[in-house]
């Protein structure tokens, strides 16, 4: 449905149904009519006036030349008014070149018709302009009344502003209208309304939550200046940060080309093999290049700096996708900083595929470059500052429990190191410092950091004696689970001093098992309160064992350099390497662990006697008292 405007009635011939279906539209009727011109004409370049009075000015727009009347443009325009017109040289008049004119030959025919005093037709599409045009013409109400920036401020202010689809169309109109519709307010007066329309809809509403977005689509469609304003406009009156943060990742999804690409584990080796990279690669070749990339990275600065400070306002998968986006478009390191602080600071809500940021360099064409130091499919250090922007988060909180945060993100590493660790370029020193960046305390089961170490063996499988064993140190054998241990103990991957400890703590584990189902047995068949506290006997009897594992483990370790000497002899004769490997396999299989085994069968034997025959004893008492 058409706006119209109410204007003065002229003073004509024609008949009243012709003149109410006049003011039924959008359509202005000056109140005095000049009738200098007939009609209108169009011919290519070429526009001009069919009259009986011959034209004496010509005036070019862009690459349009108009054929009109001086008089008319003259009265109603003081610019025109105030040129020192220079005669024509090809015909008799005047000529004259407007440069920048706002809104173009298109706009400039409009005035030309409302100075000839024909109707015009004010919309939405074409009112900004005409409202800037005016301005540059300096159509004002001191060289007649009701001209034309007077009829168009007019319709801006009680029929634009106070309609949501014309203001955000007029708008997107002044996109092309810089700086004129900055310094008459339009930009201004528009973002004010669209503002407060959106604020006062969404205070007024109940579950904000279910009906928010019903302006984000037509706020998505803006240039990024102008959504700036508007949403700054918003905050400012109070629309909640979720609101916001929602709406900046709506026109996220609208503007930049791959930030909803979900990545799903490691893909290749190789670059060119992430889907990340192929989409946002294929956007830049398809569309303006270079000019098209600086305006991707301009929308991206201005998103990142209008989002809400608080934490819950976007989630970290969004601030993982534009963190993503901010490397591949070459943005500022301190933007590249906010982003990792915030990804931080939001890191126990992350995924793994949150984690995954590519590792490539990019150029001014945008194509990526393969270095030496950048070899890896994915960027662990991005990674690696995130784990310390969260453990600073963690110490400025005070956060003093142990499972409070850290855990869920212990688990979240572990499944990270275990994904990257199937990358052949990964370093041990890469590995081992992230695996490490976690305190101590962040896990209490080293369960999936041993998966990721198994993993990484698996990938490598050339590494030296030395690399593994100082793989294996980031894992604590005691965090490890019954089943875990059982698995570790049989792993040839693992060093021998890893399996060793791994014994040592299956043993630990069993024992504490197997006393447990005792005293619950205990538990139920007495009255009595039963404790778990380990007397001095079995504190005593644990340091034995443990010495006794040390000096079977030297004795272990003496057989295996004698079997590395003998077999650095016959390294050249290959057919003897099956022989040494049944001899380590004998070894395995020897009186030594056998012995270790009964060993401790036997002092288990032994100290599950003793407490149980203690205990009758004390039983026997108190039923005789």
């Amino acid at each position: 449905m058409k706006k119209s405007l109410p204007v003065a009635r002229p003073h004509s011939s024609e008949s009243d149904s012709d003149i109410d279906q006049l003011y039924d539209q959008s359509i202005i009727v000056p109140t005095k009519v000049i009738a200098m011109a007939d009609s209108f004409q169009k011919k290519e370049h070429s526009w001009f006036v069919t009259s009986p009075i011959p034209t004496d000015l010509s005036i070019q727009v862009q690459d349009i030349t108009f054929t009109v009347h001086k008089y008319p443009l003259v009265s109603k325009c003081g610019y025109i008014g105030r040129l020192e017109l220079q005669p024509s040289i090809s015909n008799f008049g005047y000529e004259l070149k407007l440069e920048n004119f706002p809104g173009g030959s298109e706009t400039f025919e409009v005035i030309l018709k409302f100075c000839y005093g024909l109707p015009i037709d004010l919309n939405p599409h074409n009112i900004a302009a005409l409202r800037c045009a005016s301005e540059f013409l300096e159509m004002s109400e001191e060289l007649e009344d009701g001209n034309l920036i007077s009829k168009t401020e007019a319709f801006l202010t009680f029929v634009v502003l106070s309609s949501w689809k014309d203001s955000i169309t007029v708008l997107k109109s002044c996109e092309a209208l810089s700086p004129w519709a900055e310094n008459l307010q339009i930009v201004r007066r528009c973002c004010d309304s669209i503002a407060w329309k959106a604020s006062r809809n969404n205070s007024s509403i109940a579950d904000v939550v279910n009906e928010e977005g019903w302006w984000f689509d037509d706020v998505a469609t803006l240039r990024i200046d102008h959504f700036m304003r508007i949403i700054t406009a918003i905050r400012a009156k109070g629309t909640t940060p979720e609101i916001t943060g929602k709406c900046i990742m709506h026109y996220a999804t609208r503007w930049l080309p791959g930030v909803d690409v979900e990545l799903e584990g490691l893909r290749g080796y190789g670059y060119g093999k992430n889907e990340l990279q192929f989409s946002i690669l294929s956007g830049r070749n398809e569309d303006e290049g270079v000019g098209h990339s600086k305006q991707q990275k301009t929308i991206i600065e201005s998103l990142v700096s209008l989002l809400p400070p608080q934490q819950e306002a976007v989630p970290c998968k969004f601030l993982s996708k534009m963190l993503k986006m901010a490397i591949v478009y070459s943005a500022s390191s301190a933007l590249i900083a906010e982003l990792e602080k915030r990804v931080g600071l939001t890191l126990e809500n992350a995924s793994v595929n949150d984690l995954l940021i590519p590792n490539y360099k990019t150029e001014d064409q945008g194509k990526m470059i393969k270095q030496q130091e950048h070899r890896t499919m994915y960027n662990i250090d991005v990674v690696q500052r995130i784990v310390e922007y969260f453990l600073m988060h963690e110490h400025e909180q005070q956060q003093l429990q142990p499972m409070s945060g850290k855990s869920n993100v212990s688990k979240l590493m572990d499944s990270y190191l275990s994904e990257i660790a199937r990358d052949p370029n990964l370093s041990i020193t890469k590995f081992q410092v992230l695996a490490e960046a976690l305190p101590e305390n962040a896990r209490t089961c080293d369960d999936g950091l041993y998966r990721a170490i198994d993993t990484y063996l698996k990938t490598h499988p050339s590494l030296s004696e030395l690399d593994r064993k100082k793989i294996c140190k980031v894992m604590n054998c005691e965090k490890l689970s019954l089943d875990a241990c059982m698995h570790a103990a049989q792993n040839e991957r693992l060093p021998l001093r890893t399996v060793i400890q791994v014994l040592f703590s299956e043993q630990v584990k069993m024992r504490a098992a197997m006393r447990g189902k005792e005293l619950a047995a205990i538990g139920n068949n007495s009255e009595q309160e039963v404790t778990q506290t380990p007397t001095e006997i079995d504190i005593v009897t644990l340091k034995a064992e443990l010495e006794n594992v040390k000096e079977k483990m030297a004795e272990l370790q003496r057989d295996y350099s004698e079997l590395q000497h003998e077999y650095a002899m016959l390294n050249n004769n290959h057919k003897n390497l099956s022989g040494w490997i049944l001899s380590w396999k004998k070894i395995r299989k020897s009186a030594l662990f056998n012995r270790k085994v009964d060993g401790d069968e036997s002092s288990e034997e032994q100290q599950r006697s003793k407490p149980l025959a203690h205990k009758g004893k004390f039983r026997r008492r108190q039923s005789v008292s």
